[in-house]
């Protein structure tokens, strides 16, 4: 009963997926007038968004009496971020270098140029915005995130006059907690639908010229997944942390596949902390952070995308410098450049320019994007799981998921 009581939501949710996306193969894009059903489930969470990250932040921090540990907290966070993200390059890089992404694979596009993208106020958009209406949308999450995370230690510094405002908080992000559980009874509908039209309209795009470089991809995101990951889980908390990895995970898992979104999973992503034993602090702060600022998918898929270029252009992929340079922009792609809006544009560009690559290369990464979007997603979220496990046992010691 206990091991039913486990799995059967998540082994429900499989059997969704499953079942969506055989009704997308039979019906093709028939199957797309299932598209509503699944929009309905990605815009609850969409709508869960702006006001989960602020409760959850702001009470977070509002509520620590100790503000050294919200500094190592924070310095773990961007320590685990950089270094995650950098072994997520390497093993692609290496893979890539093993098994040609490419092949014999020819690609037809319509050169096009880009406009100069002004780095500095990309910038300043990425931390701040105008006016206090704009923080209540989920296209400025980092502005919103700095300013939950001063509003917090504001009501903090309070003391006892503070602490009714904390308390507040506190419930306001228990009752978000429970919304986020009312929706998920949806989510079997949800996900079967958005497999349906996902699989029905996009599935026999997948077949195309750049199944090679998809297939190396694809596999690559799923032995991340169950091997790097599962290193992760185990350095958290030895087999009690893989236990509680495998028993958690799948959920969130399974809705960044269907919604290709790290925000719309942030909500499944805390709750599945919370099951895991993260504690309310360390879990509050890093996955909101996370699903703007982790990208270890996007980092692999960066390799991807410079490789991918250098086989259709017929240019050797050699010299250190050559992989410092990969790296480098990987790892930008993956922490720094996610969070900035048009993060994408400037990645590309990035890898456009410092490799001298013709303005065509655009509509091709554009592509690559595109396809390696849902494992990708996948793993920047399943990410912030294993690093807030990570983060918990730096912070807090052994055994300290509880």
């Amino acid at each position: 009963m206990k091991l039913k009581k486990s799995y059967l939501f998540p082994l429900i949710l499989i059997c969704s997926v499953l079942l969506g996306s055989l009704i997308g193969l039979i019906f093709k894009e028939d199957a797309t007038v299932l598209k509503p059903f699944g929009e309905i489930f990605l815009n609850l969470m969409y709508t869960l968004v702006v006001p989960l990250v602020f409760f959850t932040i702001s009470s977070s921090i509002a509520n620590m009496v100790n503000m050294k540990r919200l500094g190592r907290i924070l310095k773990y966070l961007f320590v685990t971020f950089f270094i995650t993200s950098f072994i997520a390059s390497v093993l692609m890089l290496i893979v890539s270098l093993l098994i040609d992404p490419v092949g014999n694979a020819s690609i037809s596009f319509i050169p096009e140029t880009k406009e100069a993208v002004d780095i500095g106020s990309k910038i300043v958009s990425m931390i701040t915005v105008t006016d206090f209406s704009s923080l209540l949308s989920k296209d400025h999450m980092l502005p919103l995130i700095i300013f939950s995370v001063i509003f917090g230690t504001s009501i903090s510094l309070l003391g006892k006059e503070g602490e009714k405002i904390a308390k507040g908080l506190e419930t306001l992000s228990k009752a978000m907690m429970k919304f986020i559980g009312l929706i998920m009874y949806y989510a079997p509908i949800g996900l079967c639908a958005y497999f349906a039209a996902l699989i029905g309209e996009f599935g026999p795009n997948l077949l195309g010229s750049y199944a090679r470089s998809m297939a190396l991809y694809y596999g690559m995101c799923i032995v991340y997944f169950l091997v790097v990951y599962t290193i992760y889980a185990y350095f958290s908390n030895k087999k009690k942390g893989i236990k509680k990895f495998y028993k958690h995970a799948i959920t969130p898992a399974l809705t960044s596949l269907a919604t290709q979104s790290s925000l719309a999973s942030l909500p499944s992503n805390l709750e599945a902390a919370e099951k895991i034993g993260v504690p309310k602090d360390i879990r509050e702060i890093t996955m909101p952070i996370g699903a703007t600022m982790h990208m270890e998918g996007s980092s692999m898929a960066a390799i991807l995308k410079i490789v991918f270029l250098f086989g259709i252009f017929g240019m050797p992929f050699t010299g250190i410098d050559t992989y410092l340079i990969a790296l480098f922009i990987a790892v930008l792609s993956g922490v720094v450049m996610s969070g900035i809006p048009g993060g994408g544009l400037i990645g590309e560009m990035l890898i456009v320019s410092l490799y001298n690559f013709p303005a065509s290369a655009f509509p091709i990464i554009a592509t690559i994007a595109w396809l390696v979007d849902p494992p990708a997603t996948c793993l920047n979220v399943t990410g912030d799981v294993t690093t807030s496990m990570l983060i918990t046992r730096m912070v807090d010691g052994k055994n300290s998921l509880k």
